[in-house]
Formats: structure tokens, sequence, C-alpha cells
């Protein structure tokens, strides 16, 4: 009997929703593959909210400019599980490929920036373009390294970065555009 009642809430466990906010970037063809990857994020859980895309300068290394975007993901899967089974296949599908240069062009990188309200990676929140398009579908969360409202924050970052909205790369899911609660 009690097998199976641990078996029973593992399974609870593992039907739990859970709501992530990824950061999807892309500096080779990006305007095909910020699509592609959010359609494919669809095929694995509820895409809620989607930003517009926002072009910046390529950061690290010379580069063409990225275009990057927040969706807020709803799935049953822990972090790791996320990152495993959706993201790396997601990224792997449109070409991605890892090697020793974090700074090289690619067709698409998708980074958990929270999860389930919760930073993932400290590294994220001094970044405009993972603040400014995370303010557009999360205006109400608080910077958890400087305590201002993540609106704050984008409107510092935007006036000391050049960073363009491009809403027409993403139109189509811009009935997404407002955040679901979590």
């Amino acid at each position: 009997m009690r097998d199976q009642s641990e078996w029973r809430s593992n399974e609870a466990a593992m039907s739990e929703s859970r709501l992530a906010y990824l950061n999807l970037g892309s500096n080779i063809e990006p305007e095909i593959n910020l699509v592609k990857a959010i359609e494919l994020l669809h095929k694995h859980g509820e895409v809620q909210a989607v930003s517009s895309a926002w072009e910046s300068r390529s950061v690290g290394a010379a580069g063409p400019n990225y275009l990057n975007a927040c969706v807020a993901f709803n799935s049953a899967f822990s972090p790791f599980e996320l990152k495993e089974r959706i993201i790396r296949p997601i990224e792997a599908q449109l070409g991605r490929k890892r090697s020793e240069n974090r700074y090289v062009p690619r067709p698409i990188d998708i980074d958990i920036v929270l999860f389930n309200d919760k930073p993932h990676n400290d590294k994220f929140w001094r970044y405009a373009f993972v603040i400014i398009p995370l303010a557009e579908i999360y205006p109400e969360y608080q910077n958890p390294l400087t305590r201002e409202s993540i609106l704050q924050t984008a409107a510092r970052l935007r006036r000391e970065v050049w960073m363009e909205a491009r809403p027409e790369v993403l139109s189509q899911f811009s009935g997404n555009s407002n955040r679901v609660q979590s």
C-alpha cells in the first residue's frame, strides 16, 4: 500500500504546473528562428505570454545583431527536465552547436530566467537583452539584485544600452503579449 501512495504522490508532483520565463536569443536568421522556437515550445507546454523581439548588438564578440524575446512558458517539468527535455532539443533542432566560444553566433539560445517566480541564474539581471523583454510581460517583478521594479531596471537600461523594438517579428504571437498570473 505504501508503494502505491508514493507512486500517486510522485504522479501528482509530475503533473504540477510550473511557470518559467525563458529568454530566447538569435543572431543567425533571428526573424525565422525566434518564431520557430516559440512554435516548438507550443508543442511541449503552454506559452502564456510573448514579448516583442528586441534588437541589440552582439555582446562579447563582433557578430551580427541579436534579436531577443521573453516567453512565459508553463509545463510540468523541473528546471533540469525543462532544459534537457525541451530547451536543448529545440536548440539542436534549430541548428545550435555548442562550442568553447560562448560568443559564437547562434541560431537560437534559450535560457531559463525565472522558474516559479525565483531567479534561475543571477547573471541575467544586468543584461538589457534579458530585462527589457521580461519587463514587457512581467512588469511587476522585482529585480533580485537591485530590489527595484523590473520596469525601473528596464527604463534605466534603455537609457544606457541601444536596443530597438522589432514588434513585427513576433506579431503572430501578439495575442499572447499579456502575462497570465502564476
